[in-house]
């Protein structure tokens, strides 16, 4: 790899989370050390195509706080406020392969932190930043995470799964399952989704059947969960097979619930970092963490997301994310700067982690020839 790395940043993608991955890239392209890396900036547009831009090999210049389109074109679609760095040509990812050494995605949501870029990635043989395909999968499909959750015996709060032509098909039946297993209020979530897109608080029967049919639009497998009065705690992840863990931050919502608004327009929410909680919590927490990274064979890096009931001092482990926010200010990088790992520093250790897993995986025999 020479005395470079190089490094590709793919953002974008085909998803409702799509701004959130282009401050997510400007981010690390304003943090990394060029003496350290060139990189190469991938943009994968709202309409699915991959455009590539110049590699940068000096830092980005000062004042820049956005990514621009090098050919002058606007933003396909006026999809966003942003403007957009890169790209002036069409790259399948099997080109790249032959011009990074190593890939940092940061797509959010489908078709991004799904397995979806990272079967891709498997397949031109690239390392890349992050949870492998069966890991993202699991993680971003909250249904499976929670069977995969329950059967590692990590206590969750009482939910149900809905399929969407279930929903259609049989609403009142759904209905009196969902009160009679749960109750009011509930919230009603999207599977697939992340950023608490499509998430609502649902308070009476009217309220559940507005939520299950916002989260339907969203999905086709959805979940409702039993409320809980609690506390939401986050903690970070940082490794393979033995991650670490960060501090504990704290969620103080102003609304009802931490959803999109919350947490990228601010709407007044309060990270507290590190959460004011009594310590065999956080031990707790640190330890359920990593028992749920494992049972998802993730790697990289994670942030995991609980429930602290206060009153009766009972955690619940609430979801895993295997691609979390990622800017300076979002919470996982926050946590870990609190236990004295920068923000760049990070993004050094995660690539050699990349480099470290894909090591690991190019000692599987491809060949049966090759055992005899």
């Amino acid at each position: 790899m020479g005395n470079k790395i190089r490094l590709g940043i793919i953002y974008g993608g085909k998803s409702s989370e799509h701004e959130v991955s282009l401050r997510t890239a400007l981010s690390i392209m304003k943090a990394v050390d060029f003496d350290k890396y060139d990189i190469t900036p991938i943009y994968v547009k709202l309409d699915g195509s991959w455009v590539k831009g110049e590699s940068l090999r000096g830092r980005l210049p000062e004042g820049i706080n956005e990514l621009r389109l090098t050919d002058g074109t606007a933003p396909a679609g006026g999809e966003t406020r942003t403007e957009l760095v890169a790209a002036s040509r069409t790259s399948p990812v099997f080109g790249i392969a032959q011009e990074v050494d190593v890939i940092f995605p940061v797509v959010h949501g489908p078709n991004g932190e799904d397995g979806t870029i990272q079967g891709l990635l498997e397949l031109a043989n690239l390392p890349y930043v992050g949870a492998g395909v069966m890991a993202s999968a699991v993680g971003m499909d909250k249904w499976m995470m929670k069977n995969v959750f329950a059967q590692a015996g990590l206590p969750q709060v009482n939910y149900v799964g809905v399929l969407r032509s279930q929903w259609e098909r049989d609403q009142e039946g759904i209905i009196a399952r969902i009160e009679r297993e749960l109750g009011y209020p509930c919230f009603v979530k999207p599977a697939n989704m992340g950023s608490s897109v499509g998430v609502s608080k649902a308070k009476d029967r009217q309220q559940l059947i507005d939520a299950m049919t916002l989260a339907a639009r969203f999905d086709r497998r959805l979940i409702v969960e039993q409320f809980v009065k609690a506390r939401e705690l986050e903690i970070g992840l940082l490794g393979n097979e033995e991650p670490i863990t960060s501090v504990v931050g704290e969620i103080v919502a102003a609304k009802e619930f931490y959803d999109y608004e919350a947490k990228y327009k601010g709407a007044g929410t309060e990270l507290q970092i590190p959460a004011r909680i009594p310590a065999h919590v956080a031990e707790q927490m640190a330890e359920m963490a990593k028992i749920a990274y494992r049972a998802l064979d993730a790697s990289g890096l994670s942030r995991a997301d609980f429930f602290w009931d206060e009153e009766n001092d009972r955690l619940y482990i609430n979801e895993v994310n295997t691609m979390p926010g990622f800017t300076p200010y979002s919470m996982y990088p926050l946590l870990f700067q609190e236990a004295g790992i920068s923000y760049s520093e990070l993004i050094d250790r995660l690539v050699q982690l990349a480099l470290e897993r894909h090591a690991d995986k190019q000692r599987n025999v491809v060949d049966a020839e090759e055992l005899e």
